[in-house]
């Protein structure tokens, strides 16, 4: 099963929690034990999970990303966006995570984060149910 999920992004960078999308795609497959996969098509974006309960670890995450890699910084690439580029690469397009009794294995503290890098934009993500 594959389920496409729109994200809406406002800024031009943020970390937007995603993972009631992706649970309500595992709940509506019915699957009680296996993988789902989280895909971004996109070249200036990505996907990480990380800590839920304190909004400033995502501002921190961000904000150091920026510093290591700056908006502006003599790229040749002609979109005026290689910083995004390489924030995506840096956090890949895909992660997977285990199903287990229906739900997703998420640690106590940990969310899935769409990460936008070169907003705002309408975007949209791939969620691949595994069963097994």
């Amino acid at each position: 099963m594959i389920a496409d999920v729109e994200v809406k992004t406002h800024k031009r960078t943020e970390l937007i929690d995603i993972t009631e999308h992706v649970a309500s795609v595992v709940r509506s497959s019915a699957v009680k034990e296996g993988t789902v996969f989280v895909f971004v098509p996109h070249t200036t974006a990505g996907l990480t999970i990380n800590e839920n309960a304190d909004p400033d670890v995502k501002r921190d995450i961000l904000a150091e990303m920026n510093k290591v890699i700056p908006f502006d910084d003599d790229y040749r690439h002609g979109e005026g966006n290689s910083a995004a580029h390489i924030k995506s690469s840096l956090f890949g397009p895909g992660l997977t995570v285990i199903i287990s009794g229906g739900e997703l294995l998420l640690g106590t503290w940990q969310s899935i984060y769409f990460c936008e890098f070169d907003g705002p934009r309408n975007r949209r993500l791939h969620v691949k149910i595994q069963e097994g």
